[in-house]
Parts: structure tokens; C-alpha cells; sequence
């Protein structure tokens, strides 16, 4: 078995939800579920198909997301794991629903940080041991980080 990282290439002003799913609707699944959650979000899917054809599939509202999450899923190569990229909304808006998608085995991330994916190689395929989600602390909040994060989720609408 060999250990690989694979960075994540996620476009300017977007974030990324990734996840293992186990069935080859998810794509489409995925897609009725964003659109209903956030109808003016713009998205790309990508979703490694791990038996029979064994292909990367996807579905989406924008095309260059489209490629980019299809290109992202690719590059992982593990089965059956999907990556959404996401504009106009955040994965907040969202992951509940995707949560709750009877595919959906497990999510790894939702961010919009720098992301490596740990993986396993084996004979067989590749498997998602991890990811590496942004940075680690470089200390601790005080009262100016407290004013920060407050005011910047009143920025987003999400407290009053």
C-alpha cells in the first residue's frame, strides 16, 4: 500500500463539499437537492463511479464548475466518493440536505480552504484515509477575533 495527497483545485470564490456516496444516481440526487435547496446557486458535480465502468460522472448548472468538481473527482480516484464546488451559496445553505441523501455514506469536508486528501493505494484502488482542511491554529480568539467573526457573520446575514 502507498499513501498519496492530492490537493483539491478549488475556483476563485467557491466553495467544496466532499463526500462518499455508494450508488451512481448520487450525481443526479445531488443535483435535485441543490437546486431545491438554493435555486440561484451555481454548481458542478463530480462523482467517481467504483464498479462496471468505473468513470468519473457529473451533472451541474454551470459548466466550468461542472469540469472543475469532475477534474477534482479524477484526481482522487477513489471510489465512489463525489466533490461538489459551489458559488453563489455556502455549503451551509446546503450539507443537510446532502446529509441527508440516502446515498451519502459519509461527508469529508465542506470549506472553502485549501483542501489535501489523504489516500491510500492499493492493488485494488485508492481509498480516502483523511483531509487537511486549511491551516492549523496559530493561537487562540481574543476580544478582537470575537468582534471579527461576529460582525463577519452579520456580514453574511446569518445572525441578526
Amino acid at each position: 500500500m502507498e499513501l498519496k495527497v492530492e490537493r483539491l483545485e478549488i475556483p476563485e470564490g467557491c466553495n467544496v463539499i466532499f463526500g462518499q456516496t455508494h450508488f451512481i444516481k448520487t450525481v443526479e440526487d445531488l443535483y435535485e437537492i441543490i437546486v431545491a435547496a438554493v435555486p440561484n446557486a451555481k454548481f458542478g458535480i463530480g462523482f467517481c463511479e467504483a464498479s462496471g465502468h468505473c468513470l468519473v460522472r457529473g451533472e451541474g448548472n454551470d459548466e466550468a464548475l461542472k469540469e472543475a468538481a469532475m477534474k477534482n473527482a479524477l484526481r482522487i480516484g477513489a471510489g465512489h466518493t463525489f466533490v461538489i464546488i459551489l458559488r453563489d451559496a455556502f455549503p451551509i445553505n446546503i450539507l443537510n440536505a446532502v446529509k441527508m441523501c440516502q446515498e451519502v455514506c459519509s461527508l469529508y469536508c465542506a470549506t472553502a480552504n485549501p483542501v489535501e486528501v489523504i489516500l491510500a493505494q492499493s492493488e485494488q484502488g485508492r481509498g480516502v484515509l483523511g483531509v487537511i482542511d486549511g491551516s492549523s491554529p496559530k493561537g487562540v480568539e481574543k476580544e478582537d477575533g470575537v468582534a471579527w467573526r461576529k460582525d463577519l457573520l452579520r456580514k453574511f446575514k446569518y445572525k441578526l
